[in-house]
């Protein structure tokens, strides 16, 4: 038996839209006003937190006030400001059908997630889902697969039999870390040349370029 993790924001769903505007929104509550949305594409991937501090030059404090705010917005509005990318639903259907247990790891909330894939109907694909605690005590990717090794535990999944399938550093970066192996796409929002410096083993532009690979490399 062997598992599939997707990351979910510029893997299953470009997000790009809901989440700059949720930061907009909370950077206005410090009067900061930052029109071109290209520029908040670093808040995609990583915890929010950090990025409001190293940025913007936030305290810790002001950082998670900035992300309580970012929620307030989010919550309601930005969390269905998304669409799925093309081919991803009809990969995730396949390689659900060929057996695979499949697996969301994301650092976006957990909460948060699961209505995203709720809203998209794909809740029935999907045999876990681990995201982000909104106190922070899981955050990071390693530390959401962390959560997610150990709930599917009961499953006997060893971690050279896991891949997770992302779309930046960040991903790359805790796939390493955790001890599985990493696909990348080109898609969302992170290049192909941090994939592979953080640790992707192959890169590819399409989710059903993902999907042959899978069934190309039998040891996955």
């Amino acid at each position: 038996m062997k598992a599939i993790l997707f990351d979910l924001d510029g893997t299953i769903i470009n997000s790009e839209e809901g989440i700059t505007k949720c930061v907009q929104y909370a950077l206005r509550a410090y009067g900061i006003d930052e029109p071109d949305r290209k520029k908040l594409l670093c808040f995609i991937g990583p915890p929010l937190d950090p990025v409001f501090r190293e940025k913007y030059g936030m305290t810790e404090e002001e950082a998670w006030q900035a992300v309580e705010k970012y929620r307030e917005r989010f919550d309601v509005e930005g969390i269905f400001e998304c669409c799925l990318y093309d081919g991803v639903r009809d990969a995730i259907v396949r390689l659900k059908e060929k057996g695979y247990v499949l697996a969301l790891a994301s650092s976006k909330p957990e909460t948060a997630c699961r209505r995203i894939l709720e809203h998209f109907s794909l809740t029935p694909y999907f045999d876990e889902v681990v995201g982000s605690t909104l106190d922070g005590r899981i955050s990071t990717k390693e530390e959401v697969l962390e959560e997610l090794g150990r709930r599917m535990a009961d499953c006997q999944i060893g971690r050279d039999e896991m891949c997770l399938i992302g779309d930046t550093k960040y991903d790359a970066a805790g796939a390493k870390a955790f001890g599985i192996r990493c696909i990348g796409v080109s898609y969302g929002f992170g290049t192909r040349e941090e994939l592979l410096d953080a640790g992707a083993e192959a890169v590819f532009d399409q989710m059903e370029e993902v999907e042959r690979y899978i069934e190309n490399d039998r040891s996955l």
